[in-house]
């Protein structure tokens, strides 16, 4: 029996063919959509991936690896020009450092001043006090809306309750600094503000022989809480470049510090707390309370730091460095910005001025993410 000829498909069965085809493709892309989604919910997936992405990041384009072996030796010469930099930057900072000791011991008149004026020791004169301020504006424009006598009225007995007030200095100056910095108030707990309040002056003395660097000085009045009157934090500094990494040298840095012996009178030491726990005897089953002394959170830790490790053990792990490098910040804070400029920290002015400038960082950090002229394997020829 002769087989039926085979006709061609018709048109409207190639359509359906079609859609048939493209019906299965969706198909496929649905299935594989939902495999990656499932995929990138596995934690571990995801962990690889990061990985991955992190070891890219940053890696060398390859250009220098790729120069010429001429130009590599030229590479080296530069790097030891670069190096000579380095030492006269180094010796530039030495001699910053000599200055700053030099000009210290003329501040301390103004110092000495400003010090008798916060606790009460000297009265300033009305020369002393001749400085314009906002209150004084305020006081102008209040005098032509009110009758001219009833302000003089008002100023005399405004003048007669001061002279009547028994306010010594200016109270609470050094607490109420500390308060208004972020950096310092952080360290300020509510056990410590009635000790901070018998602190009477803060000094910087600056050390130009071996070891190289600075002292916080801390006084306070004799007080119920400790007999020290003098509590201090000595910084060494090193001026010269790091001899592991020396083309990294950016100037003089804290390389560790000491701190002093606080001898706390029974009852006062707020830097630690009693913890009571119970212990149950495993054969007797008969419970007994423990007592254990722990540190407490307290801005008189700043005087107990962590020591820098040496020799065999220099390698400091993540948490050391860590308090190591806010120590080291905060005590060149203290020395740089809160003991020269204590007053505008205590009025808020200064505060002001640092927000300001951190504000300008940052908007300059945004505005350079990415610079090539930054980046040691830059490869001109193929930037297009």
């Amino acid at each position: 029996m002769a087989e039926p000829e085979s006709k061609p498909p018709a048109e409207g069965e190639e359509e359906v063919e079609e859609v048939e085809s493209g019906e299965e493709q969706a198909d496929d892309d649905a299935q594989t959509a939902n495999a990656l989604s499932t995929m990138m919910q596995n934690p571990h997936v995801l962990a690889a991936i990061q990985d991955k992405l992190g070891s890219i990041v940053g890696t060398p384009s390859g250009y220098i690896q790729s120069l010429p072996k001429v130009v590599k030796r030229r590479l080296k010469a530069l790097k030891k020009l670069q190096f000579d930099v380095v030492k006269l930057e180094s010796e530039f900072y030495k001699e910053v450092h000599s200055l700053e000791c030099k000009y210290a011991s003329k501040y301390v008149s103004l110092f000495d001043k400003r010090k008798d004026i916060l606790n009460g020791i000297t009265e300033p004169n009305d020369d002393e006090c001749d400085w314009p301020s906002e209150d004084e504006k305020d006081d102008e424009e209040l005098a032509d809306m009110k009758n001219k006598a009833k302000v003089e009225d008002e100023k005399k007995e405004e003048d007669k309750k001061e002279e009547e007030s028994d306010a010594k200095g200016v109270p609470h100056f050094w607490l109420t600094v500390f308060k208004n910095v972020d950096m310092l108030s952080e360290m300020v707990q509510d056990q410590d503000e009635p000790i901070l309040q018998h602190l009477q002056d803060i000094k910087v003395k600056f050390s130009e022989s071996e070891p190289m660097g600075f002292t916080l000085e801390f006084y306070f009045e004799p007080n119920e809480y400790f007999t020290e009157t003098l509590l201090t934090k000595q910084y060494t500094m090193r001026f010269e470049p790091d001899t592991q990494d020396p083309l990294a040298y950016e100037g003089p840095e804290i390389i560790k510090c000491q701190g002093c012996t606080i001898t706390w009178n029974k009852g006062k030491n707020v830097t630690v707390k009693v913890v009571k726990k119970k212990q149950k005897h495993k054969g007797r089953g008969t419970t007994r309370t423990v007592t254990k002394t722990v540190q407490n959170d307290s801005f008189f830790n700043f005087f107990n730091p962590p020591s820098v490790p040496e020799g065999e053990e220099a390698d400091m792990d993540e948490d050391l460095e860590a308090l190591l490098a806010a120590d080291f910040e905060i005590g060149h804070f203290i020395r740089e910005r809160i003991v020269p400029r204590a007053v505008l920290y205590f009025t808020g002015e200064a505060l002001e001025n640092d927000e300001y400038e951190e504000e300008n960082e940052e908007e300059h950090d945004e505005e350079g993410d990415y610079n090539e002229d930054d980046d040691p394997d830059f490869n001109p020829q193929g930037s297009e």
